[in-house]
């Protein structure tokens, strides 16, 4: 059994006011390309399929014609919504698309969509969980205890009854601690979304989206694809591809990552003015490529941005990099806290101004606070 792992198309995405819509129905075909080369028995897509909640028709568009191409094909697709899609729009006459072959998970309702495929080595489970937030889960069960995206996820797998002598596949969209993140995501100040990898221990492999560079968290089974294109500069380092999973008997898994070459790359160039506009400096590269220049100038240049944009036409953004704006940097140390969840730097601050930790109570209090404003 071979199986294709997508996750964040976000068709519809603007970058920087740039329309991302050529470069995604591109980047579809070369998806496309691969799925006749490699022949996967299905196409799981782990969520955020589309940028926003009410997609563009451009968009809409654009995921219809490559669900037509995959159902021509006579290729099942697993498909979830992410938290940038409407979950009911995103799965709107779903029960009339599965006809083709096509499966779209409802909303989280306290059961989730479970689709059965063999092969030789006998039956194939795959579970689709959408996006799913503790207040959803704690109202479907009110008598779990239910504090956080851990314990909702963990509440969620615990009903849908797992066999694990079988084959199982989870497809999910959330954030795993310890993952790496980028600008382009959308994520909580602490880490407050996050969720324990244990909780997966029942699948054998876990197809996750949410976070765009490609990476695995505790094992290699339990994979963000990432998305296909760049969507932010801190993604310039990113090697784009598709995840294929070829399944053997239990326990046999082979991962292999297909890259992906964009219509047009992301990238960073850096220098004096003189030196962007010489091409020379450049040879070999795509000058029509997405840019971010950073100039080494002493002082601004002029209009700068529409003079380079003669050279490197989809510049997206201009920065300075000299003496003057390092002395403006403020050297602050976030990384501790955006280690930290929310709790516990609260915790810290009300022992600092009450020279005594909280109760359990008053801490209960201010968790169902921080959730309920997170919520919101």
């Amino acid at each position: 059994m071979k199986l294709m792992h997508l996750s964040d198309l976000h068709l519809g995405k603007r970058v920087n006011e740039f329309s991302m819509i050529e470069d995604q129905k591109f980047i579809l075909k070369a998806i496309l390309s691969i799925i006749n080369d490699e022949k996967p028995d299905g196409i799981m897509v782990a969520g955020d399929v589309y940028d926003r909640s009410i997609p563009t028709e451009d968009a809409m568009k654009l995921w219809d014609e490559f669900l037509i191409r995959l159902a021509d094909k006579k290729i099942p697709v697993f498909a979830i919504s992410g938290n940038h899609d409407s979950v009911i729009r995103f799965a709107d006459h779903g029960a009339l698309v599965e006809t083709t072959g096509i499966h779209l998970a409802p909303q989280y309702d306290g059961n989730v969509k479970k689709c059965v495929m063999e092969d030789e080595n006998g039956q194939f489970n795959i579970y689709m969980l959408p996006f799913i937030k503790p207040a959803n889960v704690r109202a479907l069960f009110p008598d779990e205890e239910i504090n956080d995206y851990t314990d909702a996820c963990r509440v969620a797998i615990n009903h849908m009854g797992v066999d694990t002598n079988e084959r199982n596949i989870l497809i999910a969209h959330q954030m795993i601690v310890g993952s790496a993140r980028c600008d382009s995501e959308d994520v909580s100040v602490g880490g407050l979304d996050g969720v324990d990898v244990s909780v997966f221990d029942a699948f054998d492999y876990v197809a996750l989206g949410h976070l765009h560079g490609p990476q695995h968290i505790g094992r290699e089974t339990v994979r963000y694809s990432g998305t296909p294109l760049k969507y932010s500069f801190s993604e310039k380092d990113h090697k784009k591809s598709v995840t294929i999973v070829e399944f053997g008997a239990k326990g046999d898994i082979r991962i292999n990552e297909v890259p992906l070459k964009p219509m047009h790359d992301l990238r960073e160039i850096k220098g004096t003015y003189d030196e962007l506009m010489n091409k020379k400096n450049y040879e070999g590269t795509a000058t029509d490529d997405y840019i971010h220049a950073v100039l080494t100038d002493e002082n601004d240049v002029i209009d700068a941005m529409a003079k380079l944009r003669v050279v490197y036409p989809n510049i997206m953004k201009l920065s300075y990099e000299n003496k003057r704006t390092k002395t403006q940097q403020v050297v602050t140390d976030v990384e501790d806290v955006e280690r930290k969840t929310p709790i516990e730097l609260f915790d810290e601050f009300y022992e600092k101004q009450n020279n005594q930790k909280m109760s359990d109570e008053q801490r209960k209090f201010v968790l169902e606070q921080i959730e309920a404003i997170w919520e919101e």
